[in-house]
């Protein structure tokens, strides 16, 4: 994609009023612009096909294939889109399902009106878009796997997310973090919101301590 070209989004959704809803929401945002919708995962991915996209919004429960079927289909595509799952189930089984199917996030439908244009923003950039209820998801799944002895990721915060906590940590505040690293107040908010999620965590002494024994920052 050309630099500051608008995002093409592919919205499918098997509820015409509902993507009229969510195409007002994208299409009002500068820099994303919805150019094909579909009404179920089988013509989701023709349009696909035939149109060049870079996003794909796709309901997670439509007729005659799924979004997790065409969320899929699309990730084993030559040039995959990045995916976006909406869902009007606030469910851990459809969440994990999205993130195994290829999905840079997961969407709740009741307040997509709040979410949806940052998880397009954040997946275009290559970053995951989580709810705090999956969040907590994520968090017990992390814990049943440690107690089941299974193997884990050494480290649960991402690489961003690991940039964010140490200027945390070194008393910058939320201002001087959008700054330093080029991202937006709203998206320094949300990744502090994921870091005290995932470390289960309250305020930022806690996260100095953390970070001082993650090695991030010096004592």
């Amino acid at each position: 994609m050309k630099p500051n070209a608008d995002t093409r989004i592919l919205l499918a959704d098997d509820h015409a009023l509902v993507r009229r809803g969510v195409r007002l929401i994208l299409d009002s945002e500068p820099g994303l612009q919805v150019v094909a919708e579909a009404g179920d995962g089988a013509e989701a991915l023709g349009l696909a096909r035939r149109s060049q996209i870079d996003l794909a919004v796709l309901d997670v429960a439509m007729p005659r294939m799924t979004g997790l079927q065409a969320a899929r289909e699309l990730s084993r595509s030559r040039r995959p889109p990045r995916i976006l799952m909406l869902s009007m189930y606030d469910n851990e089984q459809y969440f994990f399902e999205s993130l195994r199917a290829g999905a840079s996030g997961y969407v709740l439908k009741s307040v997509a009106d709040q979410d949806l244009v940052e998880a397009c923003h954040a997946a275009m950039r290559g970053e995951s878009f989580l709810y705090p209820g999956a969040m907590s998801a994520l968090v017990r799944n992390y814990l049943d796997r440690l107690r089941r002895g299974e193997r884990v990721p050494a480290n649960i915060l991402t690489p961003r997310e690991d940039e964010v906590l140490k200027l945390i940590a070194e008393g910058r505040s939320s201002k001087d973090i959008a700054e330093a690293l080029t991202i937006s107040l709203k998206t320094v908010e949300r990744h502090r919101a994921n870091i005290l999620a995932k470390l289960g965590m309250r305020d930022r002494t806690e996260l100095t301590r953390y970070a001082i024994r993650a090695g991030l920052i010096e004592p």
